[in-house]
């Protein structure tokens, strides 16, 4: 297509020059046709003609007076020639001839002037090789053109066809650079739009779930403390009349529905929260926002159970590196224990600060406080005959966040537990074994010991 495309637009260009050279030559015949027409008024003299003739190029015969060089038109042209008063162009092998009248005396003279065909084409044949060569200029230029044309686009669409597979895979993060003819860009433009609004779909229906799931964990507790304040489901030791032993079963169906139920929430609120970090990225949230919210929740059951409670320093907007549904995860897993382990009417506290670079979480409570510590914070160990999956998620979550978990005696009287999450505001610091808690109680006597120093 490119070819004929190129070759219309140069063989009329061809032709135009062609013609032109034809026009030039025969100009110059009639310059020389006027040399010979202006001996004649001056002579009819054959040999002076032939000087005359020879002056203006040869190649001329004066028909009339039969001087210079041997004529090659026929009769019939000469007569026209003759008859008529403007110049005769005839073709014959070889060239062409200008006929030209000139009246000499009583009598119409014939200035014949022969014109080769090299000389009509004017180096035709070079132009039409000047001509072909920038045709095939033109079509290798096309070429690459098209060539480079047709690599983007299919470039552009294999890069579309790559993310509907990822996309289709489940991958919600993968984006295309719109690139390409304008409508494949505007085709990536709009892959994208898509891309996004599912993933930020997804994420939002992954997170509705886990909001729902925090917040059944609050009547479930209430649920779990009812269930372990009635009698005891032991029927393997004593005698019992039938209808004792159906309320008995009838306990123990109970608590284990709702130790069931207990694990599908974890499973639940585990698997919303592993995904939406997945698909979120790293991702940070407000602390303080998180602790507030969470505490709306909690709060309700604190008020059923008479546990007295309070937030400190939720105020200020804090910010942690860690995915909001990760660090709720956290402090509810927490909390959670508190209610779990300890009696109706234990008070509580949920802190939070800044100190050293690190964000604290800090939840305290008056009731027994924990035995050993290490051996909670171990990986599915608990003294209180739990999986010890509350404290392992803290643990995996102040991980994330460059951080440690401690637990301490709490001023309330029983346990402290304490979330270090790393301040992105501040530059990273080694965090200590002994938490938060840990440092706080040593930098007193850190302080003294400087004091005698600068005194001594």
């Amino acid at each position: 297509m490119t070819t004929i495309v190129a070759l219309a637009f140069l063989i009329p260009l061809g032709i135009t020059v062609q013609r032109d050279n034809r026009e030039d030559a025969l100009a110059n015949a009639a310059r020389r046709s006027g040399i010979v027409a202006g001996a004649l008024t001056v002579t009819s003299d054959p040999g002076q003609l032939d000087t005359a003739i020879a002056a203006a190029g040869g190649d001329i015969h004066v028909h009339g007076v039969e001087a210079g060089a041997k004529s090659k038109a026929a009769g019939v042209d000469i007569e026209r020639a003759s008859a008529g008063t403007e110049p005769v162009v005839v073709d014959v092998d070889g060239g062409a001839l200008r006929l030209e009248p000139v009246r000499v005396g009583n009598k119409i003279a014939v200035i014949e002037v022969f014109v080769a065909d090299p000389v009509l084409s004017g180096g035709s044949g070079q132009t039409w090789l000047i001509l072909f060569g920038i045709a095939l200029a033109l079509v290798i230029v096309t070429v690459i053109v098209v060539d480079r044309i047709a690599g983007r686009a299919v470039g552009a669409a294999r890069t579309l066809a790559n993310a509907a597979v990822a996309l289709g895979d489940g991958d919600l993060t993968y984006r295309v650079q719109p690139s390409g003819p304008h409508e494949l860009a505007l085709a990536g433009l709009a892959f994208n739009r898509m891309a996004e609004r599912l993933s930020v779909t997804r994420t939002d229906e992954f997170e509705l779930v886990a909001d729902l799931s925090h917040r059944l964990r609050t009547p479930l507790t209430v649920l779990r403390l009812d269930a372990d304040a009635l009698d005891s489901d032991d029927t393997s030791i004593g005698s019992f009349s039938e209808a004792e032993l159906d309320r008995r079963r009838t306990i123990r169906r109970i608590r284990q529905a709702i130790v069931t139920l207990e694990g599908e929430i974890d499973v639940l609120i585990k698997t919303t929260r592993k995904t939406i970090s997945q698909d979120a990225g790293p991702g940070s949230c407000d602390a303080s926002e998180v602790v507030r919210e969470r505490m709306v929740f909690w709060s309700q059951l604190a008020d059923d159970q008479n546990r007295p409670h309070r937030v400190v320093g939720a105020h200020t907007r804090i910010q942690v590196p860690v995915p909001r549904a990760e660090l709720a995860a956290a402090i509810d897993a927490i909390i959670g224990n508190v209610f779990r382990y300890t009696p109706q009417s234990t008070a509580f506290e949920v802190a939070i600060s800044r100190r050293d670079g690190y964000v604290a979480v800090r939840v305290d409570d008056a009731g027994p406080g924990i035995a050993n510590p290490e051996r909670a914070l171990r990986r599915g160990a608990s003294d209180r005959g739990s999986t010890g999956l509350g404290l392992d998620i803290a643990k995996r979550v102040t991980l994330q966040a460059h951080g440690s978990v401690s637990i301490d005696r709490a001023q309330l009287g029983g346990a402290s537990v304490v979330m270090l999450l790393r301040d992105p505001d501040t530059p990273e610091k080694q965090v200590s074994r002994f938490g938060l808690v840990g440092r706080l109680a040593r930098e007193p006597a850190a302080r003294r010991r400087e004091k005698r120093r600068q005194k001594d």
